[in-house]
């Protein structure tokens, strides 16, 4: 018989979403400038740790820089975590930091492009992957490029999600569960952009096995899809920390002419090249925490090995 004083699982995940958000809540009232020092403090520690996460980010940089050096590729990796502290100050000012965080520095290069793609009645789809200011960079982008987001909604941490939800709600035109397509379409075909994130791994359903920084892996069709539904254009989208470490830097491309070609593995190259190409102008401020890598090809051992291959349903969820 189970002790009914112990707290169940569920109460115990939202007790830990409640501290999680209230710590997010003091960051974020702070002025930017404190606390990113101290997300990057976080983020000193965080190397300190040898955490599953820190093996997860090594394993992947060498993986996909092979050419480089051991020492080159831990100082990739101690940067790498020393920006994912500061990503957590990043998010608790895009979710709590109200009018201050407008008076971070932001300069957007090439809008020139996107007006281009849209001078015609084009829809427009933004094209760009998960760096780890991706939370601010939202907030920031919002009132600066009228556009709506797909996101992946967090259904084991609801709290967190309508905090999520609610702060990119703000600044954002729109914000789309990746699963409601006609939504996403309808939203796409009244003149709205639409920021698509295409660089993750959902598993082999409605996915080609193509290079994404050298390793075949499954790669979403998704946006082949919505382009070919919506008769959408596709934009690259970038955004990274500027040089002084003060503010940001939005990078807008040139449309992908030709774009989708019609035949999706081809494609889906395509667009994993030019999301590397984002990657690889700022290695150090890119999700190598994440499991890029889950589902390897039939008959490849995975990337990960036993102690750092998490469990998941191969067929993944459909994007």
């Amino acid at each position: 018989m189970s002790d009914s004083s112990t707290p169940s699982t569920g109460t115990r995940h939202r007790i830990g979403q409640r501290l999680s958000l209230a710590l997010l809540w003091m960051l974020g009232k702070l002025p930017p400038r404190i606390a990113l020092f101290i997300g990057e403090t976080i983020g000193r520690l965080f190397n300190r740790l040898p955490t599953q996460r820190r093996r997860v980010a090594q394993r992947n940089l060498e993986l996909c820089f092979p050419e480089l050096g051991q020492a080159q590729r831990e100082h990739i990796t101690r940067a790498n975590l020393r920006y994912t502290g500061r990503g957590i100050a990043e998010t608790a000012l895009a979710w709590f930091g109200g009018a201050r965080v407008d008076h971070i520095p932001c300069d957007v290069h090439g809008l020139e492009n996107l007006e281009a793609a849209q001078s015609g009645g084009s829809p427009v789809i933004l094209l760009s992957g998960h760096f780890l200011c991706i939370e601010l960079a939202a907030r920031l982008i919002g009132p600066r490029i009228r556009m709506a987001a797909i996101y992946k909604p967090m259904r084991k941490k609801p709290l967190m999600d309508r905090t999520m939800l609610r702060s990119r709600s703000r600044t954002l035109a729109d914000v789309l569960p990746r699963t409601d397509l006609r939504k996403i379409v309808r939203v796409l075909r009244q003149g709205t952009p639409v920021w698509y994130a295409g660089d993750q791994d959902y598993g082999v359903r409605n996915s080609e096995f193509v290079s994404f920084m050298g390793v075949q892996t499954p790669t979403t069709t998704g946006l082949m899809r919505l382009s070919r539904m919506s008769s959408a254009k596709v934009v690259p989208l970038f955004f990274n920390i500027n040089a002084d470490g003060n503010g940001y830097e939005i990078w807008l491309e040139p449309a992908m002419e030709g774009f989708p070609t019609g035949n999706d593995r081809t494609d889906a190259q395509w667009m994993n090249a030019v999301i590397e190409r984002g990657i690889r102008a700022h290695p150090e401020q890119y999700l190598w925490l994440h499991r890029r890598f889950k589902h390897p090809p039939p008959g490849e051992r995975p990337a990960y090995g036993d102690a750092l291959q998490k469990p998941r349903n191969r067929y993944g969820a459909a994007p």
